[in-house]
């Protein structure tokens, strides 16, 4: 690469080379992650003034005046011919850094990013909230866009999205959507969240939800006859509810939890493994549907039967991590070892492998 590159130079590389992320940081040349592993693109390091140069000269007055009294900054950008990408500004031992998202152009349905008929039923759902859970670069962004795409879609009525910033773009279909961005279409979640009550909205769907403020008006907004969905960073589905109650003093918990009893109607939290059988990732995920029997322990605050509810709650469409990785890994799709790495219960899932094993070589001497 020609030292005088530019950060659209670095993003346009990135994504010749089919990364998803792109990292600028200070003594470390810019790095790209392609199919999850971190690729260099240079080999000379990058110092602080460069760094900087080339964060603040894709950002607007308004974004440097933001990063520049909040110290952090979501933004996003759009490069000609290649894409937009979710970017975060932020500092790291004083000196300025960033971190780059690829946004597809196009929005993949559900059943392409591997989710099931229970997730697409959840689109249908008229009121409630949803949980779209995983940890960072678990795909819940794209399978959030999946879930607006089907709903702008299938129903006529009003999507508004909550969003900082703002990644996938939608055009109205048989909804109209309004899309809100923090720090440009209003202030803050919980003022947005509290807004869309006022405004004859649908259907809510909010990027993340990241403290009290937001949660609870997401909350009140499903309580009150709207369908909310939103992600959380959890690694379970079981450990979202802990997180959503957690985040709040012991003295409003109850409520918290009465409040999710009967609002929630269900959590997908998602990762994404390396490839087995080809180049790129695979999703593996599990699904939590509330029925009467998962409301009534969620209001009892017995959080820990939920998995064993879920591992025999596949008539009623929910499915354990751990299924999902015997899936993948019985189908070719991910080795044994990724699968054990993320397994709840690695030991049942190996004797469950072992066994399948089993069944293929009679099979096979028969």
């Amino acid at each position: 690469m020609s030292p005088d590159y530019d950060l659209v130079d670095l993003l346009i590389l990135t994504r010749q080379l089919g990364g998803s992320d792109l990292h600028l940081s200070i003594g470390a040349p810019p790095v790209a992650r392609i199919d999850g592993v971190l690729t260099p693109l240079s080999d000379i390091p990058m110092e602080a003034k460069r760094c900087r140069e080339l964060v603040l000269a894709v950002l607007t007055e308004s974004e440097r005046s933001r990063l520049e009294k909040d110290w952090e900054l979501d933004f996003a950008i759009q490069v000609r011919e290649i894409g937009r990408f979710r970017g975060n500004a932020h500092y790291s031992r004083g000196n300025l850094e960033a971190a780059f998202r690829y946004v597809p152009a196009e929005v993949p349905d559900l059943k392409t990013l591997g989710h099931g008929s229970t997730v697409e039923d959840f689109c249908r759902v008229r009121q409630g909230l949803i949980l779209v859970t995983g940890m960072a670069g678990a795909g819940k962004s794209t399978t959030l866009a999946a879930m607006t795409a089907q709903i702008l879609q299938e129903r006529r009525g009003v999507v508004t999205t909550v969003e900082d910033p703002i990644e996938f773009t939608f055009a109205h279909a048989g909804s109209l959507i309004k899309q809100r961005q923090i720090g440009l279409d209003t202030r803050d979640f919980a003022s947005a969240l509290k807004a869309a009550v006022r405004q004859d909205v649908d259907v809510i769907v909010v990027s993340e939800m990241r403290d009290q403020e937001s949660i609870a008006a997401a909350l009140t907004a499903a309580e009150t006859g709207h369908l909310v969905i939103s992600t959380l960073h959890t690694r379970s589905a079981v450990g979202s509810l802990d997180r959503v109650v957690d985040i709040f003093p012991p003295m409003q918990q109850p409520q918290i939890i009465t409040q999710l009893s009967s609002a929630l109607v269900g959590v997908v939290n998602q990762k994404l493994l390396p490839r087995a059988d080809a180049p790129g990732r695979v999703m593996a995920s599990e699904v939590m549907v509330v029925t009467p029997a998962i409301s009534a322990i969620i209001r009892d605050h017995r959080f820990e039967q939920l998995y064993g509810l879920m591992q025999v709650g596949s008539i009623h469409g929910m499915h354990t991590m751990d299924s999902s990785l015997y899936h993948l890994l019985t189908g070719g799709f991910i080795t044994a070892e990724d699968a054990l790495m993320h397994a709840r219960d690695p030991a049942a899932l190996k004797e469950d492998f072992k066994e399948w094993l089993r069944e293929q070589n009679r099979a096979q001497r028969r």
